[in-house]
């Protein structure tokens, strides 16, 4: 009885393998039931250089989906990349489509089975001169052991983890014209380790839908058929899920630090344009205020100088005036000098008469022996003194005597 499902497995191994790339593209089975979602898993490491990641899926056997764990394989030659097996709505029925490896990465459905593979394409890695060189932003890659690496950020938007095409609940995406043009490539089946890694996963009982409920202990291996590498406790799908969640809330920190550095710079930038511009304010303020000061002290100034230069006017006016005024004030006292003089002058023959008129004392004569007669009384001159003018201005007439004999050089 054991050998028969051992014959049965080792047919169909063979089969798969012997299916050319023109008919590899549907297998004869059509489900009426849908997929489970795809589990939540961490990437193991890639064991080697030339190792590509082929992501798990749901395969179907004895009436029950089971997971086929992800795993790194060795390409069938260099230059060719692996296009995931999914599940599609066809005739009423979910019909499976097996993967293949060719030189372009065909149409998968739409699934996003993560590590480079979110719907479309492969972002996962690229061959480079007979090399395969890997991204290490969405491939999980030892850099000491492994050096063609590079670093690209893939943008993506689908984060479903529908595991199906069509139908009810399932990715409605068509392939686009350069996938069909793909899918009519040249096809390689899955290698040998492939095949074996499949037959494995459906022996496993723990790998069972009905026995895991959707959540397969072990999700993903290092290496083709070793389903005890990296095998993970039935709660590693929650503690992913946790993991996951923990990276959603970091991420969404770490965008509301950003948004509130924004904002932060934001309102610095704003401030800081306020308070030059308060600044600006402040200065013209200030510059007209000293400019206002500047202008009345200018003012001010102006008009001290022109106060001074009209008092200098005055002034000059003034000693003009007075010196015009002199002249006429030394004219004046030069003509009442000469008039006194004149004055004084017809008044000097006046008492000249007035002292010749005067009575002379007789002179005195020697006694003679003859009788003289009888002698008159002599006149007081005190009356002759008395009678005269201007008895106080004798005194200023005596120096003018000597002038006297001027009228007589007239003469």
């Amino acid at each position: 009885m054991k050998i028969m499902p051992k014959l049965r497995s080792l047919l169909m191994a063979t089969a798969l393998m012997a299916i050319s790339a023109a008919c590899y593209a549907q297998i004869g089975i059509s489900i009426s039931i849908a997929p489970p979602e795809l589990p939540v898993y961490e990437q193991p490491l890639c064991p080697a250089d030339g190792y590509l990641w082929t992501p798990g899926y749901w395969g179907y056997a004895d009436a029950d989906y089971y997971w086929v764990p992800g795993t790194w394989v060795m390409a069938p030659q260099p230059g060719y990349l692996w296009t995931p097996a999914y599940w599609g709505w066809n005739n009423g029925g979910y019909a499976f489509n097996e993967g293949y490896w060719g030189e372009h990465v065909g149409f998968y459905g739409g699934v996003s089975y993560g590590f480079g593979y979110f719907g479309e394409g492969y972002q996962g890695g690229r061959w480079e001169g007979g090399h395969f060189a890997y991204n290490r932003a969405v491939t999980n890659v030892n850099i000491v052991n492994i050096h063609n690496v590079y670093n690209t950020t893939v943008v993506h938007n689908n984060e479903s983890r529908v595991s199906f095409n069509g139908g009810t609940g399932g990715i409605s995406r068509r392939p686009t014209a350069q996938e069909e043009t793909y899918t009519h490539e040249k096809h390689v089946a899955p290698v040998a380790a492939q095949v074996a890694h499949v037959q494995a996963a459906r022996e496993n009982p723990a790998l069972r839908a009905k026995a895991n409920n959707g959540k397969p202990p072990i999700t993903a291996t290092a290496k083709a058929g070793d389903l005890k590498a990296n095998t993970q406790p039935e709660n590693k799908a929650a503690e992913n899920k946790a993991a996951e969640n923990k990276a959603t809330a970091t991420k969404a920190a770490e965008n509301k630090a950003a948004q509130n550095k924004a904002t932060e710079d934001k309102a610095a930038a704003n401030k800081a344009t306020a308070d030059k511009a308060t600044a600006n304010k402040t200065a013209a303020n200030k510059e007209n205020a000293d400019k206002a000061t500047a202008n009345k002290a200018a003012a001010n100034k102006a008009a001290e100088t022109k106060a001074s230069e009209n008092k200098a006017t005055e002034n000059k006016a003034a000693e003009n005036k007075a010196a015009a005024d002199k002249p006429t004030e030394n004219k004046a006292v030069e003509n009442k000098a000469a008039a006194n003089k004149t004055a004084e002058s017809k008044a000097a023959p006046t008492r000249t008469a007035e002292h010749k008129a005067a009575p002379q004392p007789a002179e005195h004569t020697a006694p003679t022996h003859a009788a003289a007669p009888a002698p008159k009384p002599e006149p007081k001159p005190a009356a002759h003194a008395e009678s005269a003018p201007k008895p106080k201005a004798e005194p200023k007439a005596e120096p003018k005597k000597e002038a006297e004999p001027k009228p007589t050089k007239s003469d």
